[in-house]
């Protein structure tokens, strides 16, 4: 069974890959994660927060109301909490590129271009394989319109793509008025794959403390709809790689994903929940299912289902709801 992929233009030994998370922070981990069975690893995340300290924009957005409810400040952690700040970060690398013959993947999540442009070099110059350009941004000004966040997505990945030589993956939220239009833009500016989609964490409230809680929510098999949806339309309509992440939690999760037209899946909450083992599980699945099909190959699988091969495409916009 011939399980190869391609990310990027990484050959892969299978298209699952571990996504970003804390887990990736333990070179043991990620030794664990290349003997069950992962194709590659996405490191935790470098925050533009612990490159630089001063950031005015962040300032007032963390800081606004504190003045009226100081224990807001609780809300967020210090820069140390964050864990292993830029210069580790480097040195995990590094590590992590000795201990495992699997691609290395670094994560840089922030708002802006700032720092990114000088790690993003040093990351490279440390061995990542690739870079995973996590943007995370929850916009608040009334006077901010789509087109203006768009324009920050696209400056961002156009900075640090012209100043490395690695592939560059943008990671998205699905909250855009023209997903497709938006991935248009970001392939003209270079992106070599799409990353689909983040997991924006919901705040909860307490009603007894009047308090907001900041809290963390593993993804299941369920929110994996969405991502297919996207990824099975796009497949027909540009040329670029895509990465499913949300919702991978089973070997047929895994496989809706190559159908669908993804080159890779992605999962971080079912290594979580059951141990980073369970890659192995999803890895013997895959094969089990796919010798039952007689498929003798992933690529023989991929896109598949996307909406350019179903015989009832409109099932991909308004013909699911209607029914």
């Amino acid at each position: 069974m011939d399980l190869s992929a391609t990310y990027m233009g990484l050959k892969l030994n299978n298209p699952l890959v571990v996504s970003s998370s804390p887990l990736c922070k333990e070179i043991d981990n990620i030794r664990k994660m290349e003997e069950a069975g992962a194709s590659a690893v996405v490191l935790h995340s470098l925050f533009k927060e612990q490159i630089t300290l001063e950031m005015k924009d962040l300032n007032y957005f963390l800081n606004q109301g504190t003045e009226s409810y100081a224990e807001s400040l609780s809300y967020f952690p210090d820069i140390e909490d964050l864990g292993v700040g830029p210069d580790g970060y480097l040195d995990h690398i590094r590590k992590a590129k000795e201990a495992v013959d699997i691609p290395i993947i670094g994560s840089l999540n922030g708002v802006s271009t700032g720092g990114w442009i000088e790690y993003a070099k040093l990351m490279e110059e440390a061995g990542a394989d690739a870079l995973e350009l996590n943007i995370y941004y929850i916009p608040t000004d009334l006077n901010m319109s789509g087109s203006k966040i768009e324009e920050m997505y696209v400056e961002v990945l156009t900075s640090v793509k012209s100043n490395i030589s690695i592939p560059v993956a943008a990671k998205l939220s699905p909250y855009f008025s023209s997903l497709p239009n938006m991935v248009k833009q970001l392939k003209e500016a270079g992106a070599n794959a799409l990353s689909m989609f983040n997991r924006f964490y919901q705040p909860d409230l307490d009603l007894n403390k009047l308090e907001v809680n900041p809290n963390l929510t593993l993804s299941t098999s369920e929110e994996l709809r969405l991502r297919l949806r996207w990824v099975a339309i796009l497949y027909s309509r540009i040329d670029i790689d895509m990465a499913v992440t949300g919702g991978v939690h089973t070997a047929e999760d895994a496989i809706k994903c190559v159908m669908a037209g993804a080159n890779v899946a992605m999962m971080t909450s079912a290594l979580l929940k059951n141990g980073i083992d369970h890659l192995t599980k999803i890895k013997d699945g895959m094969v089990k299912w796919m010798e039952s099909r007689e498929y003798e190959s992933v690529k023989q699988m991929q896109g598949v289902l996307s909406q350019k091969s179903v015989a009832e495409p409109a099932a991909f916009e308004r013909a699911n709801y209607m029914k």
